[in-house]
């Protein structure tokens, strides 16, 4: 009878600690190992703005093969332009630039001298492809400012001589090229952009002015600020990011 008593007073006591064992050996479990998603960095980015061309080299010409004297002024152009941006890292990426711009040439300093009221020398088109490479700051939030460095290639196309003006030819022309800018993100795809860039642009060209050979070396050198949208493909921030 005693070892029965034992047995059932045994038993009771198990069922009592059965719920504290089941709640320690839940807490001592090891949690359950946390899944890896993944943010894709998507690299592209395009800007679309409106810029205003604006020429600041001097340029001198050659009158019959004499010595070269001051003269000739490009004028200012205000154009769209599209750049394609793509990202090697959140940091480094480079930009390849392009548009159209229409320029005027007039005659200036000692040549407007010599020519008179016959003052325009002609017209001419640009397509100045510009690939840059650039840096970008981005412990900024949502302004992203950036520099770049890169080259210019320029081919000036459809030109036009003035009335008393004939054959007026411009070689293509090389140069380096610079900027500073920003972003400014709105939300994950799109923002608003300012640009500033510099590039050298210089190059031969020739025209007869009354049948008299005239040749020039032309610094364009234009300054080329602009502003327009950014808009940026998937969103990421940075290479692909890990989330638990």
């Amino acid at each position: 009878m005693k070892f029965s008593l034992r047995i059932a007073a045994a038993a009771a006591l198990g069922a009592l600690a059965l719920p504290a064992v089941a709640a320690d050996l839940s807490q001592r479990a090891p949690a359950p190992a946390p899944v890896m998603t993944y943010e894709t960095f998507d690299p592209w980015m395009v800007r679309v703005r409106l810029i205003g061309v604006l020429p600041d080299g001097d340029s001198t010409v050659s009158v019959n093969g004499g010595v070269p004297i001051s003269g000739l002024k490009i004028s200012n152009a205000v154009v769209p332009e599209v750049d394609i941006t793509y990202f090697f890292t959140k940091n480094i990426a480079v930009e390849a630039i392009c548009c159209l711009a229409p320029h005027s040439i007039k005659a200036s300093g000692a040549l407007a001298g010599i020519v008179g009221a016959q003052n325009k020398v002609g017209e001419t088109l640009l397509f100045p492809p510009t690939v840059m490479l650039q840096y970008h700051f981005t412990n900024f939030g949502a302004f992203k400012p950036y520099i770049g460095v890169g080259v210019n290639w320029t081919h000036y196309f459809d030109n036009d001589a003035g009335n008393g003006y004939s054959g007026l030819k411009i070689d293509d022309s090389f140069g380096v090229a610079a900027q500073i800018g920003f972003d400014y993100m709105i939300n994950r795809n799109w923002g608003v952009n300012f640009d500033v860039k510099r590039i050298l642009m210089r190059p031969d060209a020739s025209v007869r002015f009354a049948g008299i050979p005239v040749t020039a070396k032309v610094h364009i050198d234009p300054w080329i600020v602009g502003a327009g949208i950014v808009y940026r493909f998937g969103g990421g921030s940075g290479p692909v990011i890990a989330k638990y």
